[in-house]
């Protein structure tokens, strides 16, 4: 069976500072929660995709599941995301189903590919990448993706697209959602800049480690708004 993955994303417009203090203190409330195998609290970038400044309004919670069950009952009954209901402004949930996933996130891949899963032209789909970069490329990298970024948020089919990230500056991640997979294959084969951008961090080797995963995404809905 393939991961169960749901992505929360946390918007705030009291309660600022305290969404901030809660970045290092989640493993207590998700590291019991039963059939979580994987899981990422994550600041944002203030603009669309990759920036330097951090959105202080908004945060992510990334989370791999042994099945929907296990999911279901962390959203109704898990404690670190009854705070969140409450003191957030809104709270939206992306269920998303991987069908391809390259590379590594802290020495593992945790998103396992379940290959009954049919692979619609229709089905809108979720694009997460994720690096680990290199101390002495971090100023290539950051000269160089701002262009990346801006070519990717106006491409067609993009209906969200954000930075998000574990440590400021070096380890850094993005989700795009496209309205198909398409879409994605039309930008990937047409964007120069994006094109570079792949050939500069292989030839210059600007990461130490890097995931790229396709999800489809089954459920997009707000717990509260």
């Amino acid at each position: 069976m393939g991961a169960v993955v749901k992505f929360f994303v946390f918007k705030f417009q009291k309660n600022k500072f305290w969404a901030f203090s809660q970045m290092g203190l989640p493993k207590k409330f998700l590291e019991n929660a039963k059939g979580l195998k994987f899981y990422r609290l994550l600041g944002t970038g203030s603009k669309t995709g990759f920036s330097l400044y951090p959105d202080f309004k908004t945060y992510c919670l990334l989370s791999v599941w042994d099945n929907s069950s296990d999911a279901d009952r962390f959203i109704k009954k898990n404690k670190f995301l009854s705070k969140y209901l409450e003191k957030a402004k809104s709270i939206r949930v992306l269920s998303l189903i991987p069908f391809q996933s390259i590379g590594r996130w802290s020495g593992i891949n945790p998103f396992s590919i379940n290959p009954g899963i049919p692979n619609s032209k229709n089905t809108k789909v979720a694009i997460l990448t994720r690096a680990r970069i290199s101390p002495i490329k971090i100023f290539r990298f950051w000269k160089s993706i701002p262009k990346a970024s801006k070519e990717i948020s106006n491409a067609k089919g993009v209906y969200f697209y954000k930075g998000i990230g574990e440590i400021p500056f070096l380890e850094q991640a993005t989700i795009s959602l496209w309205n198909s997979i398409e879409d994605v294959k039309e930008f990937a084969y047409k964007s120069k800049i994006h094109k570079n951008i792949i050939k500069k961090t292989k030839s210059e080797n600007w990461y130490l480690e890097e995931l790229f995963c396709r999800f489809h995404i089954t459920k997009d809905y707000y717990l509260k708004q």
